[in-house]
């Protein structure tokens, strides 16, 4: 189990397992909010705190909703929209930079190409993936 809160600590969310990979995503929203997502269940997740809203604007139809700290600014998680849902099944994207980078140590972390990425199919890759160390070195 591990626990992640904002940096305010206004928003926690705890985790029933560690994720199985993390993406640091170099898409204009990823890269801009220096998020590294890891994957989940809704029900391996429990989120308490009252959390403000982005949808992105320059989709026709976003997949998600950004959830942030309103206090720091902070983001937090992410959730599917319905038809994403429908699409992608079952998704929590949980932002683990705010995890302690020791908790993290032996997970690989993927760089997925998420401004080349089309939309839909796989996601090509703008380097290898590598396995963050025990100091929790995630660069």
């Amino acid at each position: 189990m591990l626990t992640l809160s904002c940096h305010c600590g206004e928003i926690r969310l705890v985790l029933q397992r560690r994720p199985d990979y993390i993406n640091a995503c170099n898409c204009s929203l990823c890269s801009k909010t220096g998020v590294r997502w890891g994957y989940f269940d809704p029900a391996e997740v429990s989120v308490a705190g009252a959390s403000a809203v982005y949808r992105r604007e320059d989709k026709a139809e976003p997949s998600a909703e950004f959830h942030f700290c309103a206090r720091c600014g902070s983001t937090t998680h992410f959730t599917l929209s319905e038809s994403a849902a429908a699409r992608f099944g079952k998704l929590l994207g949980v932002n683990m930079q705010l995890a302690d980078p020791r908790d993290l140590a032996g997970i690989e972390l993927r760089f997925p190409d998420g401004r080349s990425w089309p939309g839909a199919g796989e996601y090509g890759y703008v380097r290898e993936a590598r396995i963050i160390g025990e100091g929790g070195d995630s660069g």
